[in-house]
């Protein structure tokens, strides 16, 4: 998985009126658990855009003040109307303790079903998963080669190695939608 280090320095105080001034300062305040204890710190909120702005998932190594713990993003709070973020929680990482994360889909293949006519409908964008963090993968590949008109990819047909899928078994990931075009095909025998 790929990882991205966010800079931070510690907070002195915390507190309502402290963190508005990070905010007004262009910085954000950070809490990192999972350690002894949480580090409260705060981080320039630049650094933030390539992490939280993104389909993609990584493992970050938050840096306070020359201190560097391996993280993932556990909560992130925004303001409600101007979409500024105003608090990023980080969950530390342990290399003998698995983690649920939710990974990005990546769909591969042309389904037999598209070339007649059908379309692919994406149901889950992303998978809960339970794993090492050593065993986290960018995303996960869901082939879609051999689906017919109608026909599904669903959760418990997914296998990786050392990756436990926490979604129900039943939910189909991806889906060949029969189209209307498709259906005036099929019934005129493609005439």
């Amino acid at each position: 998985m790929k990882t991205i280090e966010i800079k931070g320095s510690k907070r002195e105080a915390t507190g309502k009126k402290d963190s508005k001034k990070l905010r007004v300062e262009g910085k954000v305040p950070c809490v990192l658990y999972g350690g002894q204890e949480p580090v409260h710190f705060y981080a320039n909120s630049k650094d933030f855009k390539k992490l939280l702005y993104t389909p993609n998932v990584y493992l970050v190594d938050v840096d306070v003040d020359g201190t560097v713990s391996k993280a993932i993003v556990q909560d992130v709070q925004f303001h409600v109307i101007e979409d500024e973020i105003l608090h990023v929680d980080f969950l530390q990482l342990s290399e003998d303790k698995p983690i649920k994360i939710e990974i990005p889909i990546k769909v591969q293949g042309y389904a037999e079903g598209m070339r007649k006519g059908g379309k692919m409908k994406l149901n889950l964008r992303r998978l809960k998963v339970k794993a090492l963090p050593q065993n986290l993968p960018d995303a996960i590949p869901v082939n879609i080669d051999a689906l017919d008109l109608g026909q599904s990819v669903k959760v418990g047909e997914l296998q990786m190695e050392n990756i436990e899928f926490l979604n129900a078994k039943s939910i189909p990931v991806v889906t060949i939608v029969v189209t209307r075009a498709a259906k005036a095909a099929a019934s005129t025998g493609g005439k």
